[in-house]
């Protein structure tokens, strides 16, 4: 199937669950994740009438997205978010190209985000990342450390955080990580659920998710990252 069919069977997957559990369907918005494919296939889902978008690293996105965004007409515009880690030496970057940043996960962060929001007078939409798993080897703010961390970058750093973001385990069902978001959100009236990706999208809709996450649904199976030369990304 082409990229358009691929949009267009999963809009009606979006449509068809909203509806089944009572849910408005224009309160869930489709992020179509296009790390590491180029920038044509991304073309092809603009065509298809997709415009927001998800990347992982600042560096790629950087590559990719302004030139898209250039070649549209004034009352055409791309929403970009970042959905990858974020280091602090790419704030500046990433301030500057994405509207929306869901990896805010530690105080560094947070501080870093907060100066640069100041210092170019924009402010962008953010989400909490948070690793429901408590796994290791993945970025997030723990559950146990979330309420505080909510609390401090809202009212101490006055960030504008909309919502929560997580990725659940590979080797778990992902419900009770879904529900565990939802909870914390609910605690802090957060409106913004980045839950869900292309196995389980239609679940993560169930649990009230507000952005589904969707890349191999869309583009098919990723071809493989070329890692720069000094190893260093975004």
């Amino acid at each position: 199937m082409s990229i358009a069919e691929n949009l267009a069977e999963i809009r009606a997957q979006i449509h068809q669950t909203a509806i089944e559990w009572h849910r408005d369907p224009a309160d869930i918005k489709l992020i179509a994740v296009s790390k590491t494919n180029p920038a044509e296939a991304v073309a092809e889902a603009i065509a298809a009438g997709q415009v927001t978008f998800g990347e992982n690293r600042v560096q790629e996105a950087a590559g990719k997205f302004p030139p898209l965004r250039a070649s549209l007409p004034a009352e055409r515009s791309l929403h970009l978010h970042l959905i990858g880690p974020l280091q602090t030496n790419k704030v500046k970057e990433a301030v500057a190209l994405f509207d929306v940043i869901q990896s805010v996960d530690r105080e560094k962060l947070a501080v870093a985000l907060a100066d640069e929001m100041a210092r170019r007078g924009k402010r962008l939409d953010l989400l909490i990342q948070v690793n429901t798993g408590e796994e290791p080897q993945k970025a997030g703010i723990g559950p146990r450390d979330a309420d505080a961390f909510i609390r401090h970058c809202r009212d101490e750093l006055n960030l504008p955080i909309r919502g929560l973001m997580c990725i659940p385990p590979a080797d778990q069902h992902p419900a009770p990580h879904f529900a565990l978001l939802r909870e914390i959100a609910r605690r802090h009236q957060l409106p913004e659920l980045s839950m869900g990706m292309s196995g389980d999208y239609t679940l993560a809709i169930q649990f009230g998710a507000t952005y589904i996450r969707v890349g191999t649904a869309i583009f098919g199976a990723r071809p493989p990252l070329q890692e720069p030369a000094s190893g260093k990304v975004g």
